[in-house]
């Protein structure tokens, strides 16, 4: 809430905080962020309600990734790159606007899910426009610039993704999600407590801590580039646990796939500072990643 604070000093502190936070690492914890306790502990009893039920109540939301139909219900037990097991269940929805959901594919079961979700979306959303609007000042532009040109209300998607990492007997064999950045502008993450987030951060692997309460923040590809790398979308990765269940509900915020061409904004380039990034679809940027 500092980030709001009537303080003025109170207020410059924190900004400047979340500002020098995106700007060296790219990933934060966000606390006292105004989603109350009491909505975020109904988000993760609906989702880990979802997980806990027998496969084949899961399988009736399953997805059809080879017709490209990625939202619902999905497994992933497959090799990696690196030869390593990625490790996984998950469930996919985009959950922001409301108009772009579709809640036929949405879990029915806790009872309390969609409604849990859809207020989650929401304070969220209204969370995405503070930061953003602390990150667009940080660059010198008007509070709202970073907003628009990421589609503003209207076409900004929130996609949710809830990962179900099953304990692992054998951990050094298996990675939760090999490393890669964000393709979003922002990701927001909630957790159940069980550490699991590394990052790279100076050449080496950290693992994040777990903060009661908080969420974790990534900056993501979006943001650099339209800050000309100004502010950073680090490299990070899921490991799994061999005691516990480890769940995280992440959600990306990302602009349309096609409507809109990331650059670095004009602001950020200067002949010092020449455009890192070439202009590119957020469309055409997923797939530059991917190979």
């Amino acid at each position: 809430k500092g980030i709001d604070s009537e303080d003025s000093e109170v207020r410059e502190k924190c900004r400047e905080e979340l500002r020098k936070a995106a700007a060296d690492w790219g990933v934060m914890h966000l606390v006292n962020h105004g989603i109350p306790e009491e909505l975020t502990g109904r988000v993760k009893a609906a989702g880990e309600g979802f997980f806990s039920q027998p496969i084949d109540e899961k399988e009736k939301y399953a997805n059809d990734q080879a017709s490209g139909n990625v939202q619902g219900y999905g497994s992933k037990l497959a090799n990696n790159a690196s030869g390593q097991l990625e490790w996984e269940d998950y469930f996919f929805h985009c959950i922001f606007p409301e108009d772009k959901t579709d809640l036929s594919i949405w879990p029915k079961t806790p009872e309390d899910y969609i409604d849990a979700t859809r207020e989650y979306a929401k304070q969220l959303r209204a969370l995405t426009t503070k930061v953003l609007a602390v990150l667009s000042l940080g660059l010198g532009l008007e509070e709202g610039r970073l907003e628009k040109e990421v589609g503003g209300m209207e076409e900004l998607l929130l996609q949710m993704k809830i990962n179900y990492y099953p304990k692992c007997p054998q951990p050094e064999l298996a990675l939760g999600v090999e490393a890669h950045t964000d393709v979003s502008a922002l990701t927001f993450i909630l957790h159940n407590m069980v550490p699991g987030l590394q990052l790279f951060y100076q050449g080496k692997w950290v693992t994040a801590k777990c903060v009661p309460n908080s969420l974790i923040m990534h900056v993501g590809d979006t943001v650099e580039i339209l800050s000309n790398g100004k502010y950073k979308s680090i490299l990070h990765r899921g490991v799994v646990n061999r005691e516990k269940v480890r769940v995280s509900w992440a959600v990306f915020c990302e602009p349309p796939k096609e409507k809109i061409v990331l650059r670095p904004l004009p602001e950020t380039v200067s002949e010092a500072e020449p455009p890192r990034f070439p202009p590119r679809t957020f469309a055409q940027h997923i797939k530059h990643n991917l190979f």
